[in-house]
């Protein structure tokens, strides 16, 4: 969506900033286009490292982003109706500036003229098929968002911070079960310093990387390796808990339920060990979650859960609800375990929840269901009892053995 400051913006009917995209052999792999809108320019933005590619060319004031970036663009409205340029790397509406500028100048003010990005670059230079191949992006992210996609025969090419990011993601692979995986590293594609290497995961020893660098890592698992299947219901055994955990079985019928749509967010009140957050966020990458957890050390290993995972970006509230729900962002849908009674959290999750949203709660005791029951009757939706029994030993023999029945309330406000 646009800002508030593009939609008002009255356009122009012409394109007064160029969005121009350069990679490491700087002009020369420039079109005429590109190069007559830079030195047209009375105005040029980019990092240093882009204006000192287009130095020969920049007629203009040469002006670098101001540290910390201003995700505003004010100095670029500020010149609105003049002819300005913005320098960017590769592809500017692929993890770069382009998408930011959009979002406060109307795109018919705008001309962009991308540049092949570093996934391209790499995927050129390794044959790889890119409509095939896993992409990440892992600058300024945390590394742990390699880890849903590494999946076994898996190609991944991954966008890295600095010359550390080598050694740190195939640190990762080595300490969960890939380190018989490939690593390629690919430096200053297109210019004079490229520079491919291939090594192990788990005997990679290069030194003196390029801060400029793109990994592509071919990923093989061994037998014990943290492989995150793709379906709903996760192992209890890869998460860490103290046994306040959805276990699997009911996990898988609490997503289905909750329902996950590309871009929402999910509150998770007393949220455990953090598996139903973690796996809704697995879902999708748009996805977002908010564990609210009162036990300080549940908080603290729900974080935990998160990183290895993959899902960092999990929002964890140590706090008890229904207190901790004011003044949190509205949600698209909502989970209540299944322990305790109510204590006001329900009504507050029902008034919070936007219209259209899904709430799901589970129950394991009888005051908890009662009041599930309860809110059945009064506002509808759906009520199910889920029952699992598992085997085992009974005396010499087996038997069924089973677990806490669940009730489980579903409904959607109108």
């Amino acid at each position: 969506m646009p800002s508030k400051d593009a939609a008002a913006a009255i356009s122009t009917g012409k394109a007064w900033l160029a969005v121009i995209g350069i990679g490491e052999d700087g002009i020369a792999g420039l079109g005429e286009a590109a190069k007559r809108a830079i030195a047209e320019a009375t105005v040029v933005f980019g990092g240093k490292r882009h204006l000192a590619l287009a130095a020969e060319l920049i007629r203009g004031e040469a002006r670098a982003w101001p540290a910390p970036f201003d995700s505003a663009m004010a100095d670029v409205r500020a010149l609105r109706g003049s002819h300005v340029c913005v320098l960017a790397s590769g592809n500017p509406f692929l993890h770069g500036v382009g998408a930011t500028l959009a979002r406060h100048v109307p795109v018919e003010e705008m001309r962009v003229i991308p540049a092949p990005s570093a996934f391209s670059l790499a995927a050129s230079r390794l044959g790889w098929a890119l409509q095939e191949t896993e992409t990440v992006s892992l600058h300024g992210k945390s590394i742990e968002l390699v880890r849903p996609v590494l999946q076994p025969g898996r190609k991944i090419i991954v966008l890295t911070s600095d010359e550390k990011g080598p050694a740190a993601v195939a640190a990762l692979l080595a300490g969960s079960g890939f380190g018989s995986s490939t690593i390629t590293v690919l430096e200053a594609l297109g210019g004079p310093g490229e520079r491919v290497t291939r090594s192990r995961a788990d005997g990679f020893a290069m030194a003196d990387v390029n801060p400029l660098n793109v990994l592509a890592i071919e990923v093989v698992a061994s037998r014990d390796a943290r492989v995150l299947a793709r379906a709903p219901g996760l192992a209890d055994s890869l998460f860490e808990h103290d046994g306040q955990i959805t276990k699997r079985e009911i996990r898988a019928v609490t997503l289905s339920a909750l329902a996950p749509r590309r871009g929402e967010l999910l509150w998770d009140i007393g949220a455990g060990s953090g598996s139903i957050s973690v796996e809704w966020m697995l879902a999708d990458p748009s996805l977002r979650a908010i564990a609210i957890e009162a036990d300080a050390e549940r908080a603290a290993r729900i974080g935990r859960n998160a990183a290895v995972f993959g899902v960092p970006a999990l929002e964890v509230v140590n706090r008890r609800a229904p207190e901790a729900l004011a003044g949190l962002a509205a949600p698209d849908a909502i989970f209540v375990g299944g322990g305790g009674s109510d204590d006001g959290v329900m009504p507050a999750a029902i008034e919070a929840l936007k219209a259209g949203g899904r709430l799901v709660a589970n129950a394991v005791t009888l005051e908890m269901e009662g009041v599930l029951m309860a809110l059945h009757g009064r506002l509808g939706g759906e009520l199910v009892r889920v029952a699992i029994a598992r085997a085992a030993p009974i005396g010499t023999m087996n038997g069924w053995k089973p677990a806490m029945p669940v009730t489980q309330w579903s409904w959607t406000k109108p």
